[in-house]
């Protein structure tokens, strides 16, 4: 990797880090606690802790609904790449008679 690209990953990793802090403060405002220093930072690792939880079983659930959902896709696609098919052969072939002669 570049040193450009290792820079670029490094501040979309602050960028991320920092929508994290913020996020943790907002949640931790919303509850209305009144932690002491200790007990704040355990409160944020805890709340980091399962927000990558929740984020893992949505992503899992995601995935599964794409693998439920792909086949009916590819079927569809088929269905409308089979109906323009014919014209596209009919254009390569040759017509033939409709009456042919005997």
């Amino acid at each position: 990797m570049s040193p450009e690209e290792r820079n670029v990953m490094r501040q979309r990793e602050n960028l991320r880090r920092e929508a994290i802090k913020r996020e943790t403060e907002a949640a931790l405002r919303e509850s209305g606690l009144r932690l002491n220093p200790q007990e704040r930072a355990v409160f944020e690792s805890r709340y980091i802790q399962e927000r990558r939880k929740v984020e893992q079983t949505l992503r899992h659930q995601i995935e599964a609904e794409r693998q439920q959902q792909l086949p009916g896709l590819i079927q569809q696609l088929k269905k409308e790449f089979q109906i323009d098919q014919p014209a596209r052969s009919s254009t390569a072939k040759p017509a033939e008679s409709p009456n042919p002669k005997k």
